[in-house]
């Protein structure tokens, strides 16, 4: 076994030629609660443009703030295109949503029943994903919006038409009414011809009443939800054309950290002879011969 590490001296981008902010990213859902996003490294590199979706009045000055002139902010809700219900939960939590908290799984975990707690409702119309003419096709899909990911999935299936990878928060107990679980989301996506690649989270939390140690934060071994990455379906390599497996190549080494995801994309363009025959040596400094060993 031989470990993978990138040679510092030359870059992915230089070795697959590839332009400066190629990477168009969406982000449904982003409001700054405090951790650093999944695709701030494509920013930190110069690789990507960033279009960023956040309904929330009350986070729009700071995200504003926090992109600087980076990114484009929408101020506006993903969904079916139809008036709906918005129900607005305690500020900084990320628990807004088009659909309503259900007391009795709320109940259920510790802490949510005050997280849940619904201030306020209003009546908003939602933008289907597909009828944004000014935006560019997508790339890399990051959605975090309480429940609302499959109706934008199914909505935005011609601007998600060339999109490599997406991730996205699943429920594997599902905290608001009618909300579509795991397996709903794991089924339009392969429809749309994604492949699961890896969980960059599962997220645990405690039964209510028990506590562990007397912090309803640490949980136990219940199942609540987690962030999931699926990327185009790579085993068929006839659909994705040379842009789409590059750029994937990229997502994998920087965004996903999965070297032999970026191997086996890197040794499609080689075979096409998109890329230099020594690519995948020049970039991780291995003979090709011991590619097989990883």
């Amino acid at each position: 076994m031989l470990p993978i590490q990138a040679h510092q001296s030359v870059t992915l981008q230089q070795v697959l030629s590839l332009a400066e902010r190629c990477i168009h990213v969406a982000d449904v859902g982003a409001a700054v609660l405090g951790e650093a996003a999944s695709y701030q490294i494509l920013i930190d590199h110069g690789l990507c443009t960033l279009s960023a979706f956040e309904p929330d009045a009350r986070e729009i000055d700071e995200l504003r703030q926090h992109l600087g002139d980076f990114a484009a902010v929408f101020p506006d809700a993903l969904g079916d295109g139809r008036e709906h219900t918005l129900y607005v939960c305690p500020k900084g939590l990320g628990m807004n949503s088009l659909l309503e908290p259900d007391p009795s799984k709320l109940g259920f975990f510790n802490l949510f029943p005050e997280w849940g707690r619904v201030e306020d409702t209003k009546q908003i119309t939602t933008r289907r994903l597909d009828d944004f003419d000014e935006l560019h096709p997508i790339d890399f899909l990051k959605m975090d919006v309480q429940g609302s990911e499959l109706s934008i999935l199914i909505n935005g299936r011609t601007k998600l038409a060339r999109c490599i990878a997406v991730q996205t928060e699943v429920s594997f107990i599902t905290l608001y009414r009618d909300q579509p679980t795991f397996g709903d989301i794991d089924r339009e996506l392969r429809r749309q011809g994604f492949i699961p690649h890896r969980f960059t989270a599962v997220k645990n939390w405690s039964i209510s009443p028990t506590t562990r140690a007397g912090e309803p934060r640490n949980p136990f071994h219940q199942l609540l939800e987690a962030d999931i990455v699926y990327i185009r379906d790579i085993i068929h390599l006839e659909a994705m054309d040379n842009e789409q497996i590059a750029k994937l190549a990229v997502l994998a080494h920087l965004v996903f950290d999965s070297p032999d995801l970026a191997v086996r994309c890197l040794l499609e363009l080689q075979r096409r002879k998109v890329v230099e025959p020594n690519a995948i040596e020049r970039f991780f400094g291995l003979p090709g011969k011991s590619l097989m060993s990883f």
